[in-house]
């Protein structure tokens, strides 16, 4: 490791997600990053991001080789951050699939429950600056309460236990912008940090910076 670089971060390539982006988000906050599609790569980490864009069972059915592997990596300890889709495929399934007809999904149910459509007569996607309002103390969210993210999604996270909503906003209804488990090393932005300016810059050197600490 370099003075600079403060953990290693593995980046899970799945076929789906903008890599290069998260990539050099994740540099920029300290982090020595290798892109990976070996689960093999997993252990020796020192967190694993799943990132991801798209749809949710392309999502699921491309991270199928992973699952096994991340369960083992939660069950660790290892720090997992998802983001965007990532962080959806955190939890048990999503409407999405059976919106498309594709009946119902599994995902890696490290977030027990589902992903719902806006449906408030939103406009969909949801796209653009949103203010972050922090629910509960988790390391990820240091220093960004009331800042603003930028998100891309038509699908929100509805976790089943209350308290695994770590972050939320507002569009027109109020839902989850960061979650996290009970264990709190697995956790997710629906918002895309690596696209959030300074606010993403922070979010991605909390993650840095609990990595380096676990």
């Amino acid at each position: 490791m370099s003075a600079q670089t403060v953990a290693e971060v593995v980046l899970v390539d799945y076929g789906l997600g903008n890599l290069r982006s998260a990539q050099r988000g994740l540099e920029r906050a300290g982090a020595s990053v290798s892109i990976t599609d070996d689960p093999a790569d997993f252990e020796a980490a020192d967190g694993i991001v799943l990132p991801g864009v798209g749809a949710f069972s392309e999502g699921m059915e491309n991270a199928g080789p992973f699952r096994e592997p991340l369960a083992a990596a939660a069950e660790r300890g290892q720090p997992i951050f998802g983001i965007c889709l990532g962080m959806q495929m955190l939890l048990t399934t999503s409407e999405e699939a059976d919106h498309a007809g594709q009946g119902q999904v599994e995902g890696l149910d490290f977030v027990p429950g589902t992903n719902v459509r806006f449906d408030q007569d939103q406009k969909v996607p949801h796209m653009g600056w949103n203010e972050l309002h922090v629910e509960r103390d988790h390391p990820l969210v240091e220093g960004v309460d009331g800042e603003y993210a930028y998100f891309v999604h038509s699908y929100y996270a509805e976790p089943d236990d209350p308290d695994a909503v770590v972050a939320t906003t507002d569009y027109g209804v109020r839902f989850p912008a960061v979650i996290a488990n009970e264990a709190g090393n697995v956790f997710g932005t629906q918002f895309h940090p690596e696209k959030s300016g300074e606010t993403g810059l922070q979010i991605l050197r909390n993650f840095v910076e609990y990595c380096a600490e676990q």
